[in-house]
């Protein structure tokens, strides 16, 4: 069943807004989605009415502070069908929890001569943490080659991981080609040749639903601010087994069992052990309320929307001149181009002045500009709120461009 797209788009207020004297065409939330009202009021319901530090108090408000947070680890448990509530540990963001499994799990099981196994479409927080790891252990870092297509050479895999291979990362949607990978194949060549496997959800968990146990990873991660949440807050799927015997990241207030002086400290027990420190409980409350207002739309409803959306954005963008895009022709979320010889930069400022918001960089994707040979691409993100006829508006805006600039 179809939501009300136009009632959708009331939800948002910053919709409404004029840029250059344009009303916003928000073309960039795979970057950051805009936030509901639902979300918004959600945090600032708890600020003004139900404010405590959790964990750490008997009154009233700390308890149903405290309350409140949990019912959320519950809530992103059910989310990605994972198996207890205790497999779930809050973060900052992917970023920080894939940091978090780098320097836990890595340092303790990965060692001289050894190897990692990520692909060349990563986003740099799929890639620095391992690199860094590396570099301090004597790892290897092994990559999957981009096909012409923009997908992944899978097939490179039977090569790639050998007798030393102890872990492997990858981007389950690519933030730049919008490219699905086959993770649940990948994860099962990994876990045959027993290798760990560490999931970048960012771009994924709001195009289709994530089942952690059916795809057998062994880490998954989603950010709250890309899923209509709050910024500032993400989560790290672990499985409990692993999360059981992982040593902990930070030292703090929250994440331990017992401190004496001078013997030492034990720690509490996992997801606790790695959230040291007074969490971001408005931004956990704000996502609870970021899934119960993505979930009540309905898969089916959000998955037919996006799909309509991208094939005429597809379609449309082949009517431009001289506009070379990336990736497959089947993908979801995002679009990047680039406009003849002219930089992703300029292109971007141009389309600013029509209202027009997109992304231009290198996205946090540096080795996959190198694969295409180019310095920055433009990228154009499509979200539940937007409309075909703000692709219409980007379609034109660039049309413009070329007109005024030439090739």
């Amino acid at each position: 069943m179809a939501f009300n797209l136009e009632r959708l788009r009331d939800e948002f207020p910053i919709l409404t807004r004029e840029v250059n004297g344009q009303r916003l065409a928000y073309l960039d939330s795979a970057a950051s989605a805009q936030k509901p009202l639902a979300v918004i009021k959600a945090e600032s319901d708890f600020y003004q009415h139900g404010y405590a530090a959790v964990h750490r108090g008997i009154h009233t408000l700390s308890a149903e502070a405290t309350t409140a947070m949990e019912n959320v680890r519950t809530q992103a448990a059910r989310f990605l069908n994972a198996a207890s509530p205790e497999e779930i540990v809050f973060v900052r963001g992917t970023t920080e929890g894939i940091n978090l499994v780098a320097n836990s799990f890595g340092s303790a099981n990965v060692g001289p001569g050894d190897n990692i196994v990520i692909s060349e479409m990563e986003h740099h927080a799929n890639i620095v943490p391992w690199q860094m790891l590396a570099q301090r252990v004597g790892a290897e870092i092994r990559v999957i080659p981009l096909t012409a297509a923009g997908t992944l050479d899978v097939s490179s895999l039977t090569t790639l991981i050998d007798a030393r291979t102890r872990l492997l990362a990858v981007t389950h949607v690519s933030n730049v080609l919008g490219t699905v990978n086959p993770v649940a194949d990948i994860i099962a060549q990994a876990k045959a040749a027993g290798v760990v496997t560490v999931v970048d959800g960012a771009q994924a968990v709001m195009h289709e639903p994530v089942d952690v146990q059916a795809l057998g990873c062994d880490f998954y991660l989603f950010s709250g601010h890309k899923l209509y949440g709050p910024t500032g807050i993400g989560v790290l799927w672990g499985r409990k087994a692993l999360l059981d015997v992982m040593p902990p990241w930070e030292g703090g207030g929250s994440m331990i069992g017992t401190v004496s002086l001078p013997q030492g400290t034990t720690w509490a027990a996992a997801p606790w052990r790695f959230e040291a420190g007074t969490p971001n409980t408005g931004g956990i409350i704000a996502l609870g309320a970021a899934l119960s207002w993505f979930e009540a739309l309905g898969w089916e409803a959000i998955q037919q929307r996006e799909e309509v959306l991208m094939r005429y954005a597809l379609t449309q963008l082949a009517t431009v001149p001289d506009l070379r895009l990336y990736g497959p022709q089947t993908r979801v979320g995002v679009i990047a181009f680039n406009l003849g010889k002219h930089h992703a930069y300029d292109v971007g400022s141009f389309l600013d002045q029509y209202g027009i918001a997109i992304r231009t960089g290198h996205h946090c994707a540096m080795p996959l500009m190198a694969h295409y040979q180019v310095p920055a691409m433009c990228r154009a993100s499509l979200a539940l709120y937007n409309t075909e006829e703000e692709v219409d508006r980007l379609v034109a805006g660039l049309i413009r461009i070329h007109r005024l600039l030439g090739a």
